[in-house]
C-alpha cells in the first residue's frame, strides 16, 4: 500500500505554491506521493461560484504536465470521469482500493468549513488522517483546540507551518494576469501583419 498525501482542488490554474506546498508536506510526512486530485469545472463554476474555470482536460493537462518532472507528484481523473463531484471520503476510499492509502492534505483556511460544509470528517480524520497547512496568519492551533468540534479530532489532525515563499501565490491572480496577457495579444495582432505577430512575441535573445 502506497503511502501519500492527497491534495484535492481546483486547480484553475496550478501555481508554483500548489506544487512547493505539496511537495513541502511530503517531505514533513515522509510519504511516498502527493495524488493531485482534481475537481470537475462544473463544480468550480456551479458550487464554488469562480466567475471562470478551465476545462477538465486543461486543468488535467497542466497537472500532468507539471507531473512528468516530479517523480513525487501523481495526478488522478478520478473525480473529473464521476458523473456528478465526488465526495471527498468517496476519494479517499477509491484511491485506498486502488492500493493507495492517502491522508487529506488541506488549507488551515478550510478548518473552519469542515463542521458543516463538509461530509464524513470523523471517517476521513480516523481512517485516513488530515495534514492541514497553516498559512502565517491563521493560528491554527488556537483555531483547532477553541472549537469542540475540531478538537476531538485533534489526535487526527497534523498542523504543518508553511514556507513564506508560499504565501500570497494564487489561482485567482494567475487567471487575472494571464486574461491580460491574453487581451494584450489580441491588441497587438490587430495592429501588425499576422505573420509577424509570432516573432514579436518571442524572447529578444531568440529574435534574428
Amino acid at each position: 500500500m502506497i503511502q501519500a498525501l492527497a491534495f484535492f482542488g481546483a486547480f484553475n490554474p496550478p501555481t508554483v505554491a500548489h506544487l512547493g506546498l505539496a511537495e513541502y508536506a511530503l517531505g514533513k510526512t515522509g510519504r511516498e506521493k502527493v495524488v493531485f486530485v482534481p475537481s470537475k469545472s462544473v463544480y468550480i463554476r456551479d458550487e464554488q461560484g469562480k466567475d471562470f474555470a478551465y476545462t477538465d482536460g486543461q486543468r488535467l493537462a497542466m497537472l500532468r504536465l507539471a507531473a512528468e518532472t516530479r517523480p513525487w507528484m501523481a495526478v488522478t481523473d478520478w473525480e473529473i470521469r464521476q458523473p456528478r463531484q465526488p465526495r471527498t471520503y468517496e476519494t479517499l476510499c477509491h484511491l485506498r482500493a486502488e492500493g493507495i492509502q492517502a491522508a487529506l492534505l488541506m488549507g488551515s483556511d478550510k478548518l473552519p468549513e469542515l463542521e458543516h460544509g463538509w461530509q464524513h470528517v470523523p471517517d476521513i480524520a480516523k481512517e485516513f488522517g488530515i495534514v492541514c497547512l497553516s498559512r502565517g496568519a491563521d493560528a491554527c492551533g488556537r483555531m483547532i483546540q477553541e472549537n469542540d468540534y475540531l478538537r476531538a479530532l485533534s489526535p487526527f489532525i497534523t498542523v504543518l507551518d508553511t514556507p513564506q515563499e508560499t504565501r500570497g501565490v494564487s489561482s485567482t491572480a494567475v487567471r487575472c494576469r494571464a486574461a491580460e496577457i491574453r487581451k494584450l495579444k489580441e491588441e497587438i495582432s490587430a495592429l501588425v501583419p499576422k505573420e509577424i505577430l509570432p516573432m514579436l512575441l518571442r524572447n529578444e535573445e531568440e529574435l534574428p
